[in-house]
């Protein structure tokens, strides 16, 4: 008789669970309380899900900032190679983009979330859009689980509930509390692949503007060292920064304090000082009796000149015919180095990710059971693991709930 596993989450590692589960030979019921499973991978690389990422193990063990040896053993047995197999096997078509990202060919999240139902149907997988509120442990074994007042009984229950980010999609936190509630240790959440807010106020104009082929480099003013540096989108806001290349530089920041890291954007990483002097002094001998104010509409988007005017210390009435040697050392130093300074995360609500999590010392990295309950298992982001952008995430989901699933 196959064993019953009740699995707590329809996210990507919850269907993996599930799936591999009843490959395995277990009747599974996936309890998702959305009305559609798969709710954050939908809006995963900008609704296009970056599924996994095209590279070796190591590779994804180096993107692992948190917790990274604990993974050996699920990545070996679900490689990113493995991941893609399993799409493309079940009708996914894949592509490879820059920095090895795997994405669907259509471009669409909902495709990776439709083969993930199609499989687990498959398969044999019961989905119940209902909520479970508790799970019932005696004398150190799982025995069931309370769904709207009725309790529903499993030899085997999987949390694979999600981290506390985005609310909205269902991850509002319940796997911590079935953790704590068996006993477990949670390491503090905190925000990862998040915005930030800088102590500079961002002008009103350039709230939500994007700044694209830009560079930015994270100091640790601290230490006196670079961090991390990034090349792509990065976009201003009301409250500070956010973009592709803001969220990856976030996970790199592991002890925020207001005021000890600082983000050096080059608004053009194409030219070096050298050849940006050269252009500037093209643009003023074509400009000798306009302001310095208009000579940057030839540099910048309109929205973002009156704020680089303020950082860049020269009045914006200076003629051009004006502008000495210095003030050009002054404007293309600003345009290589625009700085803004790091006030804090943006609320965990916003965050991608959630750093933090299940203690992986009470979990058995080659089952992904809990040390301290026969019977229960962890997948995906309700683990202390985090990874930087990239698809390591999804991967690391994938891996963990196939691992889970399967014993």
């Amino acid at each position: 008789m196959s064993r019953k596993t009740a699995v707590i989450g329809g996210g990507a590692a919850g269907m993996m669970a599930g799936i591999f589960g009843a490959y395995a030979g277990d009747d599974i019921t996936i309890f998702e309380k959305n009305q559609k499973i798969g709710r954050k991978i939908y809006i995963t690389g900008k609704g296009r899900c970056n599924l996994t990422n095209n590279c070796d193990i190591k590779t994804v063990i180096e993107n692992t900032p948190v917790n990274a040896r604990f993974l050996y053993s699920a990545l070996n047995r679900f490689s990113p190679r493995d991941t893609m197999e399993f799409f493309e096997s079940n009708g996914l078509a894949l592509k490879t983009e820059r920095g090895n990202r795997v994405f669907p060919v259509s471009d669409r999240a909902g495709d990776v979330v439709d083969t993930l139902l199609k499989v687990s149907r498959q398969a044999g997988c019961k989905i119940v859009n209902k909520t479970v509120s508790d799970i019932v442990i005696e004398n150190g074994i799982v025995k069931s689980i309370k769904v709207e007042n009725k309790f529903l009984e499993f030899d085997k229950v999987i949390i694979a509930c999600g981290g506390k980010s985005y609310p909205l999609t269902g991850s509002t936190g319940d796997g911590y509390e079935f953790a704590k509630k068996a006993g477990h240790n949670i390491i503090p959440l905190k925000p990862s692949l998040v915005p930030l807010e800088t102590v500079e106020k961002i002008p009103s104009e350039c709230d939500k503007l994007l700044l694209k082929n830009v560079s930015l480099s994270v100091f640790d003013t601290l230490t006196n060292k670079r961090i991390y540096t990034d090349f792509g989108e990065l976009q201003l806001m009301k409250y500070g920064v956010s973009g592709a290349i803001v969220l990856s530089a976030s996970s790199h920041i592991r002890e925020m304090q207001s005021g000890r890291y600082r983000l050096d954007i080059d608004l053009k990483p194409a030219l070096n000082e050298e050849k940006l002097d050269a252009r500037l002094l093209r643009e003023i001998s074509d400009r000798k009796l306009n302001d310095y104010e208009y000579l940057m509409h030839a540099f910048l988007p309109k929205q973002l000149i009156n704020f680089f005017i303020e950082k860049s210390g020269i009045p914006s009435n200076k003629k051009c015919s004006e502008i000495s040697r210095t003030d050009r050392k002054s404007i293309t130093s600003a345009l290589k180095k625009f700085s803004l300074t790091v006030k804090s995360y943006r609320p965990l609500e916003e965050a991608i990710v959630t750093s933090g999590g299940v203690d992986v010392k009470e979990i058995e990295p080659k089952t992904m059971e809990s040390k301290l309950v026969k019977g229960l298992y962890f997948a995906g982001e309700v683990i202390d693991v985090d990874c930087y952008t990239g698809g390591f995430n999804l991967q690391t989901a994938f891996s963990t709930g196939v691992v889970a699933g399967e014993n």
